[in-house]
């Protein structure tokens, strides 16, 4: 895909299939088990079987290495295997090398996949703990003898002079926390089922890093997800209502660092979400007013507003009262916050049952669904469209 103009992706590749585990705080199993677990769930919803399957997709930081995971789940030959790179950042990644493996007819049936431990085992929120030397790394090096050693800190940074440019207190980031907390109340499977809060819950939590609170991150979850894709044709035979991947992009900003990209020139927006954004507009042939719900990658509460300032739903500042008032159903499923942090995999899930009208908490008439991935980083997106 050219930053430049449209591709010929959009429309060729659907998701059919949608699996996880139970979210937890202690699986009790190895990270191989969940991620199979939820691979034969997915392929069980789309009604397939492993022997279907000649296409893997993951991310580098899985533990489960796509041929292990075929001969665990009774797969066969491979003919597609592929990671991406930046944490969250690959999510939806992972849907377009899916999308583009069938589209050029490299594989069939490919499944994403996404499995840890993230609370049981290897925490990501406890940061950088042990680092081998690497370009990659260097920037790094900028930033940690000064105290910021974890994500928290690294987006408090940013946080902190998006408050101040436009003139906010720390209420604006709790609209956010507050509305994905409202969806997992009403969500059995998500980890605060039945545990709503309040704009006064949120601004009483804990400070983590100024002016970030506890209400502000994200969940650590063990658990699993899987998503299959296939070709729309071969979709629509299948048992359960296609959802189309009517565009799917990745995107850099310039000057991009991973969570620390502080010397650019401003630090109120999300330039790598800028470029997701034009790409997936232009492939769809929409804009924020063909949305009509939006699945945002929620690690932060901050950076769902930046969100939607560079995707044009508001103007930048304005994102704290276009939550506030409900402007677009954001996070139906609890997001991050409120159901599963599975870096974002657990959200393509629900963008695909919004648009199969198969969602605990179901939007009447949802035909198209954003979908993005995380932050900070080199990112990706998504829209998912019902089929016709």
């Amino acid at each position: 895909m050219s930053v430049r103009g449209k591709d010929s992706l959009g429309g060729k590749a659907a998701i059919v299939g949608i699996g996880a585990t139970e979210f937890s705080k202690d699986s009790g199993r190895s990270e191989l088990k969940l991620a199979v677990e939820a691979v034969h769930t997915a392929l069980d919803d789309a009604g397939l079987s492993p022997s279907d399957v000649d296409g893997l997709v993951t991310f580098t930081m899985d533990t489960n290495p796509e041929i292990t995971v075929a001969q665990a789940a009774g797969m066969g030959e491979l003919s597609f295997f592929s990671r991406v790179h930046y944490g969250g950042g690959a999510a939806c990644g992972t849907v377009q090398q899916a999308a583009l493996a069938v589209a050029s007819g490299v594989a069939d049936v490919v499944v994403c996949y996404r499995a840890f431990n993230e609370r049981s085992g290897r925490r990501f929120g406890s940061g950088v703990q042990h680092r081998e030397p690497s370009a990659e790394g260097a920037a790094l090096g900028w930033n940690l003898p000064f105290g910021l050693l974890t994500p928290a800190s690294w987006v408090a940074m940013v946080a902190q002079r998006y408050l101040h440019t436009y003139g906010l207190t720390p209420e604006a980031f709790g609209h956010v926390a507050v509305t994905d907390r409202k969806y997992a109340a009403t969500n059995p499977a998500a980890y605060f089922y039945e545990k709503p809060i309040t704009l006064a819950d949120h601004a009483e939590s804990r400070w983590i890093v100024d002016p970030l609170r506890l209400l502000d991150c994200c969940q650590e979850t063990d658990g699993g997800q899987a998503i299959v894709v296939t070709s729309v044709e071969r979709a629509r035979d299948l048992q359960n209502p296609p959802a189309v991947i009517r565009a799917a992009a990745q995107g850099a900003g310039r000057a991009q660092e991973q969570m620390t990209s502080f010397y650019r020139d401003e630090l109120t927006g999300l330039p790598e979400m800028s470029v997701v954004a034009r790409q997936l507009w232009r492939t769809a042939g929409l804009g924020p007013d063909g949305i009509d719900v939006g699945i945002l990658y929620d690690h932060f509460t901050p950076f769902v507003l930046m969100q939607l300032e560079e995707f044009g739903f508001c103007a930048p500042g304005e994102a704290a009262g276009f939550v506030a008032e409900e402007r677009l159903p954001l996070n139906t499923h609890g997001g991050q916050l409120g159901e599963a942090y599975l870096h974002g995999m657990n959200g393509i899930a629900e963008g695909v049952r919004q648009v199969r009208g198969t969602a605990v908490n179901q939007i009447p008439g949802a035909a198209t669904a954003l979908v993005t991935a995380g932050t900070g980083v080199p990112t990706s997106g998504l829209i998912l469209g019902a089929d016709g």
